[in-house]
């Protein structure tokens, strides 16, 4: 329900006029990042008083409790400024560092992605699951690039040119919350991005997980969201986007 609501708010403020701050050289936030968030925590702290918080604009609000949600209230802040049709609701709740639930809603079209963990993730209601593509060269991709340009984002414009080079096609949507519910869905194969937040990829991991895929660092090994670099993908062409990734 908080998600529910919170995507009223965005889409009622997107033919609004639309005022964005900086929160650095190119980092947008508008007062609806701020009234989203605070109406999603409202309702959360209705049914959990005692649960801990991680949101994008207020921070952490943490308590004694082993459960904890993490919002990000308005993922593609940049693309909602500028009528760009890519952004999102993220929020997820975990239980001692690990996520049990998850849900995204895409706008502007308003697709609610959900999961639970070991029982499912759907789409609408309807269940999901991740591409079949056996090989870079039949896959489509998708990333993101940092608001810092520097080493990371130099070293990531070596791998979009690489994989622009020997795959289908690279996309770059601006909002991490939507890609990875798109490689869960099947409408990509494969992600990967750098120097993200734990807000950005809290929920959209557990989503892609359920959804069959595989969701490490991109040397391969075990990801945290507390990490500076992400990959999933499908089960088929993970091993060979990991070694593409350690050749470039």
């Amino acid at each position: 329900m908080s998600g529910i609501a919170a995507s009223r708010i965005i889409m009622d403020a997107l033919d609004k006029p639309r005022v964005a701050n900086l929160k650095g050289k190119t980092n947008l936030v508008t007062e609806t990042d701020h009234l989203s968030e605070k109406t999603i925590k409202s309702i959360i702290r209705g049914s959990f008083p005692d649960h801990s918080f991680l949101a994008e604009e207020s921070g952490q609000d943490l308590s004694k409790s082993d459960y904890l949600w993490i919002i990000d209230p308005l993922d593609g802040t940049t693309n909602f400024v500028h009528g760009y049709p890519s952004f999102a609701v993220s929020i997820a709740l975990y239980y001692k560092n690990e996520p049990q639930v998850a849900v995204i809603i895409e706008m502007p079209n308003t697709k609610l992605y959900s999961a639970i963990k070991g029982e499912g993730v759907w789409c609408e209601g309807q269940p999901i699951s991740c591409s079949e593509s056996d090989s870079l060269e039949k896959s489509l991709l998708v990333t993101g690039f940092g608001y810092e340009h520097g080493e990371l984002w130099e070293e990531n414009m070596r791998l979009y040119k690489h994989f622009t080079d020997t795959t289908q096609g690279v996309r770059r949507l601006g909002a991490a919350a939507v890609d990875l519910c798109h490689v869960a869905s099947g409408k990509v194969d494969g992600f990967w991005e750098f120097d993200l937040q734990p807000w950005d990829t809290a929920a959209g991991i557990l989503i892609a997980q359920e959804a069959g895929c595989l969701v490490t660092q991109m040397n391969g090994s075990d990801y945290s969201i507390y990490d500076n670099n992400i990959l999933v993908t499908n089960p088929k062409i993970h091993i060979e986007m990991v070694k593409n990734i350690e050749d470039v």
